[in-house]
């Protein structure tokens, strides 16, 4: 049905940087796909996952407290795949994140003063207080800001794949994440379908989290296994156990290599549940005490805190210290956040298009 690419590459994380300023990358050499995730690689991705929960907790608690303007949306049960998006990818690629890669999104270089700015609205943050909170980007530095429409940032990466091409460069893969509802939209099919045939080193990380908002999985799609989907476009597929921060690191590393070394399109799907509702606004009334309390209901974020003590690389007391440095962290950063000034409509200079010497201009 598909093929399963073990290991990879992966980039030193930047996100525990204080200070939002230019990404810092530092690629690895590549590891065998069959090697073995090393303690280096485990604990690199296991600490970006606690860090971006740790920060999701705080957006949540300012959400209810009045604090932010539009939604909040958790992924909370996701940070194991959507590490292992971010921290295999080289500078110079492309990654595409969806609303619940906060994992992803530091391990790619995001930092979490920059997240605050952006969601609290400051003048100083990337997006200059000016978006959705989950629109943030830098696309210069090959981050790119999210479409709402889902789906949608696939024909964007693969778009972006083929200009690079055609300006001779390689050794570039571009990342898109996408939820299970996503990949029956239009975007899915036209952008997926393109980069085939254009045998473009895109690879779509999709998080079958059970449910499209409320909807399940049976009600929206016929095939057993999303991963079929992958022969019908003729593309490599590959399935993950998204609660298993391991298995994740090694099948999402490996695509992400095949598709560098030429092998054209990657499909991952990654089995996993939503531990949270779509948004803080909903309390996903409509997931089953059953399927709460299956292995796909598990925590990720514990699960991996498990096989770091089992194995010896650290201890439940490590945990707890990264812990308290990094809402430590978080909540310096709130305080300095809230003290920054808001855009001011007045003053800003505002064009739509990315050099204002194309805008037209009209006289009255």
């Amino acid at each position: 049905m598909g093929c399963y690419a073990r290991g990879g590459t992966r980039a030193n994380i930047s996100a525990l940087q204080r200070e939002a300023g230019p990404f810092s990358f530092c690629g690895m050499p590549a590891a065998s796909r069959s090697q073995a995730i090393t303690k280096e690689d485990f604990l690199k991705s296991f600490r970006v996952m606690l860090i971006a929960r740790v920060l999701e907790d705080k957006l949540a608690s300012l959400y209810r407290s009045g604090l932010i303007r539009g939604g909040v949306f958790l992924g909370k049960g996701q940070e194991a795949l959507s590490v292992s998006v971010g921290i295999n990818l080289h500078k110079g690629d492309i990654f595409a994140p969806l609303i619940r890669d906060q994992a992803g999104r530091m391990a790619f270089g995001d930092t979490v003063l920059d997240t605050l700015r952006t969601y609290l609205g400051s003048a100083l943050g990337s997006m200059r207080g000016r978006d959705g909170n989950i629109h943030r980007g830098r696309p210069r530095e090959g981050y790119f800001a999210m479409i709402s429409h889902l789906g949608a940032m696939i024909p964007a990466v693969s778009g972006a794949l083929l200009a690079r091409r055609l300006r001779g460069e390689s050794d570039v893969v571009g990342a898109t994440c996408i939820g299970d509802g996503g990949t029956s939209t239009g975007a899915f099919h036209e952008g997926l379908n393109a980069a085939a045939v254009e045998k473009l080193p895109l690879v779509i990380v999709v998080a079958n989290n059970q449910f499209a908002y409320s909807t399940p999985t049976a009600r929206q799609f016929a095939c057993k296994n999303l991963l079929d989907k992958a022969v019908g476009y003729g593309v490599a597929g590959h399935q993950a156990n998204g609660v298993d921060l391991e298995d994740c690191l090694r099948v999402v590393g490996g695509a992400i290599q095949a598709a560098r070394e030429g092998g054209g399109p990657q499909l991952v799907v990654a089995d996993l549940l939503r531990l949270v509702g779509h948004g803080e606004h909903d309390d996903a009334a409509y997931v089953g005490s059953k399927l709460k309390a299956s292995d796909l209901g598990r925590d990720c974020l514990v699960v991996a805190q498990e096989r770091l003590i089992m194995k010896g690389w650290a201890s439940a007391e490590d945990v707890a210290k990264w812990r308290k440095e990094y809402q430590r962290e978080v909540d310096e950063a709130t305080a300095l956040v809230r003290r920054e000034p808001s855009p001011d409509p007045a003053d800003e200079d505002w064009c739509a298009i990315s050099e204002g010497r194309l805008a037209e201009s009209y006289s009255t």
